[in-house]
């Protein structure tokens, strides 16, 4: 069942990623890929700056939003070189 919940965050949190970088979301496979591969790069930062939001759904929403938005930005910046 968790890797239902990690999926849906991803999900959500590649779609919000979207939304916030004005880039509309790039469809449900794309948001999941974006938002599973965030979650994992914001749990890495998060655990760099030795930042905790505790647990529970909404501290995992925002990690993973977090990330999924520093991903979107690197891959742009890579993009544009």
């Amino acid at each position: 069942m968790e890797i239902v919940w990690f999926i849906l965050i991803g999900l959500v949190a590649g779609w919000l990623a979207g939304l916030i970088m004005k880039g509309g979301g790039y469809g449900p496979i794309g948001d999941i890929i974006v938002g599973v591969l965030g979650s994992l790069l914001g749990g890495w930062l998060f655990g760099q700056f030795g930042v905790s939001l505790g647990g529970g759904l909404g501290a995992n929403l925002v990690v993973a939003t977090v990330g999924a938005l520093v991903l979107i930005l690197t891959l742009r910046v890579v993009k544009r070189l």
